[in-house]
């Protein structure tokens, strides 16, 4: 395991350090498009209309602001916000005052509090979710620069503020009118993942496209067109632009293929060293299913001697109801649930009452129980036993040796760690007595939870295989050949270790045997009314099986069964003749105790780690829900 543990920390690191995984946005947002139709004028300004097919959730206003910058542009007008449904559009109404939050329909657009520029509208989902398409149009003034040899955009679409992923980002830029050539039109793309393309497409248009855009990056375009077609701007030179235009570019030119060039490297580097590992590993996988197909072969499942469908006596006089119901289950170890033990330890205190340590009472249908021994000697040989009435005893020591039910639970629930104590001492002593009786194999035992162990690490290791696989054989240049045979590899090793697990003996013969005895003796309390009545033992007897049957979580049907087999029996004894059979009979004693027990111990462990009271199903916020503003969606210009 260890080896197989070292060689996928190595894969894991390796494929980590190649892939550069996307990083998520901070925020509840996600883009599914985000597309910019910009429209340059002839007087320097420039129109941009933004369509925002944007996921929301527990929003209540969306903007973007644009720094104040008079070298880059001068002001932006004629703003305008649209919601698209099914192609209808529904103009938002203007609101002239800035605010935090904006009613659902209506927007602004002006200087915020910070004296930048703010575009801002209310889509009123606060407290839910969905999907929604906006138009956001706008006028930048003065964001042509005019120079002796070209016109120049340079601009920045988002900005690195802007912290929403976007699947998808488009835009095409118009001009005035057309140029004589493309080649008379310049254009260049910055964005920092170099993961965009942009062209002149025609003679008046630039277009340009950014895949799975991530946040905290920025996409920006510059273009040099001729100056002729801006017949005034606001800004500019009496200059030539295009040489020094041309000295920047070519450098960031030269920067951005020396990165593509280490990340193309890099994902050279990266496969080599995933297709080894997967090589390495599924070396290790061939010879562990070769060495583990021979074991099963050699492995021989223990069978009871002798096949038993009906069992009327007791399997072992001195079986404790905890050494009964693992052996039923075949489990040993700390298998017991909180049913589990609720049901062990209703079982326990019939069979204390049995061998005289406790009594019960029932007075108006109240069930008390009174302590009648002081110490445990008598349950030395009865470890569990002995637990579970050192347990009841410490929560009779307020009450002079006795304690209702209704205590009891009460008690049980404010002492969780008491609990857990409990419960550890149970499984502990259980699994020693039938290690100590040769019922249960130590080693079987330890070999099971072992290939138990490595079964888990391998289904881990598919799923995990499985996704990365999918996710690497996305990625271009990188061909994860090698994880196919690991794949295949894995998943045949996970069904030869599930296969070798059951044959492993937990059990010993002496146990196996003892367990049809058992099984036997279950299916004759469950079906006895319906045999001979001549092979229904006395009455007596019934006291020691409905110990086992209460364990086993029979008892209901024992009892319907007992009265039907026995109409008058609950007229020839009271609660002094027969025991606890009596108030079996005349109360709701098995099912309300075991439950009630079952059910304070799981609350008990619902608290029982992490030093707190434990949180179990959930609860809604005091406040109700938020409104939520999401203050870094801020496209910005250059600076």
């Amino acid at each position: 395991m260890k080896k197989i543990v070292t060689y996928l920390i190595i894969g894991i690191a390796s494929i980590l350090f190649m892939t550069n995984p996307v990083q998520a946005s901070s925020s509840d947002l996600f883009l599914n498009q985000l597309d910019f139709q910009a429209q340059i004028n002839q007087d320097g300004s420039m129109n941009v209309t933004e369509k925002w097919n944007i996921e929301i959730e527990d929003t209540n206003t969306l903007y973007k602001t644009f720094k104040t910058d008079k070298t880059k542009y001068s002001n932006i007008t004629n703003v305008q916000v649209t919601e698209v449904t099914n192609a209808k559009k529904q103009p938002f109404s203007k609101q002239n005052q800035w605010s935090y939050h904006l009613p659902k329909g209506k927007y602004f657009g002006g200087l915020n509090d910070d004296k930048e520029f703010e575009i801002a509208w209310g889509v009123g989902l606060e407290d839910s979710s969905a999907t929604r398409t906006y138009e956001i149009s706008y006028q930048v003034e003065d964001a042509i620069a005019k120079y002796q040899d070209y016109a120049e955009l340079y601009w920045q679409f988002v900005g690195q503020e802007f912290e929403i992923d976007a699947k998808k980002i488009t835009g095409t830029i118009l001009l005035p009118y057309n140029a004589d050539s493309k080649e008379n039109i310049k254009v260049w793309g910055h964005t920092e993942d170099l993961n965009g393309e942009i062209y002149a497409t025609d003679t008046n248009k630039i277009e340009f496209t950014i895949h799975r855009f991530r946040s905290g990056r920025y996409v920006e375009v510059r273009t040099l067109f001729p100056t002729e077609m801006i017949t005034h701007a606001g800004r500019g030179e009496n200059t030539e632009r295009l040489e020094q235009v041309l000295q920047e570019e070519t450098k960031w030119a030269n920067q951005a293929n020396e990165r593509r060039k280490r990340k193309e490297d890099m994902k050279i580097i990266a496969t080599i060293i995933v297709n080894l590992v997967a090589i390495i590993l599924t070396i290790f996988s061939i010879k562990s299913i070769i060495k583990n197909v021979k074991k099963i072969k050699t492995s021989k499942k223990l069978v009871p001697s002798q096949e038993i469908k009906y069992y009327r006596e007791m399997p072992r006089e001195n079986a404790t109801p905890a050494e009964a119901l693992a052996l039923l289950e075949k489990q040993v170890g700390s298998f017991y649930s909180s049913t589990h033990i609720g049901r062990v330890f209703s079982a326990t205190l019939l069979d204390l009452n049995l061998k005289k340590m406790i009594d019960f009472q029932v007075n108006d249908k109240i069930i008390t129980i009174k302590m009648l021994e002081e110490n445990s000697e008598k349950l030395e040989a009865f470890k569990d036993e002995k637990a579970i009435f050192e347990f009841l005893k410490k929560a009779c020591e307020q009450n002079h040796g006795e304690i209702t039910i209704k205590e009891l639970e009460k008690y049980i629930k404010k002492s969780q760690s008491k609990v857990m104590k409990l419960k550890e001492k149970i499984d502990k002593s259980t699994e020693q007595a039938l290690y100590e009786k040769e019922l249960a194999d130590q080693k079987g035992k330890q070999e099971k939870t072992d290939i138990t162990a490595y079964a888990v690490l391998l289904f881990i290791l598919l799923v995990f295989s499985t996704i990365l696989f999918g996710i690497l054989i996305s990625i271009p240049n990188i061909n994860p050949i090698g994880m196919i045979p690991f794949i295949l590899a894995t998943l045949v090793q996970l069904i030869v270790f599930c296969v070798l697990s059951g044959k492993m003996n937990v059990l010993t013969q002496k146990g196996i045997d003892e367990n049809a005895e058992w099984k036997g003796l279950k299916r004759y309390m469950e079906d006895f009314s319906m045999l001979d009545k001549r092979e229904v033992p006395e009455l007596v007897i019934w006291e020691k099986f409905l110990v086992y049957a209460t364990v086993f979580g029979i008892a209901d049907k024992v009892l319907k069964q007992l009265k039907i087999v026995y109409p008058n029996m609950t007229e020839q004894f009271d609660v002094n003749t027969y025991g606890y059979m009596y108030l079996m009979m005349n109360t709701d004693f098995s099912n309300s105790f075991s439950n009630a027990i079952s059910s304070s111990m799981s609350s008990a462990y619902s608290s029982a780690s992490g030093g707190g009271g434990g949180f179990s199903g959930g609860g809604r916020r005091p406040d109700g829900g938020r409104r939520r503003r999401w203050r870094k969606i801020d496209p910005t210009l250059l600076t």
